[in-house]
């Protein structure tokens, strides 16, 4: 938009001349008579001054609202100033909407308002969420957002969010419509709709224009523009931060991309259906059902640190190119402002899930198959810190197989340490007989450590998939259990009078319980196996069993509770199991008697053992035959 700029003096002028002016009229009341003659007079200057005209970016921000101070709707004065301005536009019906008043549409879960400037949405209220300091969830409010359709018009760029539209409310069924229209006349328009249903977040939202031909340039480009500050609603806002993220989709409707959740990102894409402007737990979505060819997104991060107090995290934006669509614009669209909850966005079928990160590939399907329904169904008829126990329960349990052969493999390997010690302690010094020697003993009692680690390698599509799931889960957030208040935030034991980076200003207890538990399982099961089959040259492992717990004390302090829970009740599930297996399912006399039993049956070998066995032979072979040269 073109910048007008004025020097302080002409300012001053323009000021003083614009005072007396208003105390002119104010003192002098004109007659009917006179107005027509004034009329007439503005009529004939406006016609000898257009071809003079130059293309610039209109505003209203000093033209209505001014003239609707001093004048009455309708005032011809006024219509004919206006009209200089706006051209066509200038539609006197402008003047009875040109204030800053708002149409409201609410349900039993949403309000929304939208002003008579711009025709879009200045306020979105979530009846049933409040922010962590108890109040309503605004995801639209005080300027935070813009709908901006912007066309060039009889030599000018207008915008539509300097215009007046006149406000017209109806009912369609259960549903109220409330249609915006940026009038030239009774019957040509530019035209916003928007229809809401009880109890749906999602509203339907259109946008056209009629007979405004000659009017309006399709030639030339039109944009929808589209921006929105996102505001903070969580404790922990570097958390809430780092899952509120830019997601959209592409009109075949099987890709997604999405922004970097960090810094300044922008990327011009094509042939885009929906786009989430996600603010972790709730989103601001437009649909369309003609696709946007053309669509410039951009995100900027906006927190710098957990300790400055932000009001919003992200800054996102969306500019569309419209095409004209028989010698104008027709899109149907929807908007949608609400929880992002994968129960009431998968309802639409529109893959408004994929807004959600709950992981790629077999992560995301265990996550949306199994997790989700078998949490919702948990969490139906359980308190949400209970649901979490019981489904860690229910899961642990499935993988108990797996974990019994882990846990079989490493015993074996234990009960194997006194002859893998004989092994490399008769074939000191020579590393590729230990290794064969060492195959043959495993292959032969059915024991190695890649049995060990298959199972665990099983287990982590699970595990990565509770992971993502946790901080996406919409129904743990202001859920509390025990001492945590939110199971979607951190738990607080006690506050710390500085911070401590990466930890923050508290303590949480469940990530120290957690962190506990981890080390415990990791001395009973790495310590053992590591013992068993450390050997020379190979890297030392220990400081595992002290890094995973201290990452998991440090970087977790921030992060939700209800994660932190599941690890602590995981790892001691896992540890009951470990003591059960041990104590009263394996008995290692057995199993020693068992691989002594198998060490005297001749094994055969598998094709890949027998190259194997081929390849380390010959190794041999040329190893001893440069000794002897």
């Amino acid at each position: 938009m073109e910048e007008k700029k004025f020097d302080i003096n002409s300012l001053i002028g323009f000021v003083l001349i614009g005072g007396i002016l208003v105390w002119m009229l104010y003192l002098q009341s004109p007659t009917p008579e006179e107005i027509e003659a004034e009329k007439a007079k503005q009529e004939q200057l406006t016609e000898e001054n257009s071809p003079a005209q130059k293309d610039t970016t209109t505003t209203l921000d000093d033209g209505i609202s001014e003239m609707t101070a001093e004048t009455t709707p309708g005032d011809s004065l006024a219509f004919e100033k206006l009209k200089t301005t706006l051209g066509s536009f200038a539609y006197s019906g402008t003047l009875s909407s040109a204030t800053d008043a708002t149409t409201t549409l609410e349900n039993d879960v949403l309000l929304l308002k939208i002003s008579n400037k711009g025709g879009y949405i200045t306020e979105a209220m979530l009846k049933e969420h409040t922010t962590y300091t108890g109040e309503q969830v605004y995801l639209i409010k005080d300027g935070n957002a813009s709908l901006n359709l912007q066309f060039n018009s009889e030599n000018r760029t207008l915008n539509t969010r300097d215009l007046y539209f006149e406000p017209s409310v109806s009912q369609s069924g259960e549903n109220t419509v409330l249609t915006m229209r940026l009038k030239t006349s009774e019957s040509a328009f530019i035209e916003y709709r928007y229809e809401l249903s009880p109890g749906e977040y999602m509203l339907g939202f259109s946008l056209r224009s009629q007979g405004l031909d000659g009017i309006v340039n399709t030639t030339q480009p039109m944009y929808l523009d589209w921006n929105m500050k996102g505001y903070r609603h969580a404790k922990s806002i570097s958390y809430e931060n780092r899952y509120s993220r830019l997601t959209y989709e592409f009109e075949n409707g099987d890709d997604h991309s999405k922004l970097d959740p960090t810094g300044e990102d922008e990327e011009n894409e094509k042939d885009v259906t929906w786009m989430n402007f996600r603010q972790h737990f709730f989103s601001s979505m437009i649909l369309t059902d003609t696709p946007f060819r053309e669509v410039r997104l951009t995100s900027l991060d906006l927190v710098e640190d957990e300790e400055i107090d932000t009001v919003y995290t992200k800054q996102y934006g969306a500019k569309m190119l419209l095409e004209p669509s028989g010698g104008g614009i027709a899109y149907n669209m929807d908007m949608y402002y609400g929880p992002t909850d994968y129960q009431i966005l998968k309802k639409y079928d529109r893959n408004l899930d994929e807004a959600m990160p709950l992981g790629w590939g077999i992560f995301g399907m265990i996550n949306k198959y199994l997790i989700i329904p078998l949490f919702g169904f948990l969490s139906g008829m359980l308190p949400a810190g209970i649901a979490i126990i019981v489904l860690t329960i229910l899961i642990k349990l499935a993988l108990s197989p797996v974990q019994y052969k882990q846990y079989l493999s490493q015993m074996k390997m234990k009960i194997l340490k006194p002859e893998l010690d004989e092994i490399r302690k008769k074939y000191e010094g020579n590393s590729m007989k230990i290794q064969q020697e060492t195959l043959k003993l495993q292959n032969v009692a059915g024991a190695s450590p890649l049995k060990g680690c298959l199972p665990a390698l099983l287990q982590i599509p699970v595990f990565y998939a509770l992971f993502t799931f946790f901080p996406t889960a919409f129904d743990l957030r202001q859920k509390s259990f025990l001492w945590a208040e939110d199971l979607s935030s951190y738990d607080t034991i006690a506050e710390l009078p500085f911070h401590i980076p990466f930890y923050g200003d508290h303590v949480s207890l469940f990530p120290i319980l957690a962190s506990i538990a981890i080390f415990v399982y990791m001395m009973m099961t790495m310590g053992q196996s590591m013992q068993a089959t450390q050997q020379p040259g190979m890297p030392n492992m220990k400081f595992l069993m002290y890094l995973s717990p201290l990452f998991m004390l440090v970087f977790f302090n921030n992060y939700a509770s209800g994660l932190s829970l599941y690890y602590f009740v995981s790892n001691l599930i896992t540890i009951g199991i470990m003591l059960v297996i041990k104590n009263f399912i394996l008995d290692e006399d057995k199993i020693h008697a068992k691989i002594q039993a198998n060490k005297k049956k001749p094994k055969k070998k598998n094709r890949f053992q027998r190259k194997m066995a081929e390849m380390m032979e010959q190794a041999e072979q040329q190893k001893n035959a440069g000794k002897r040269k």
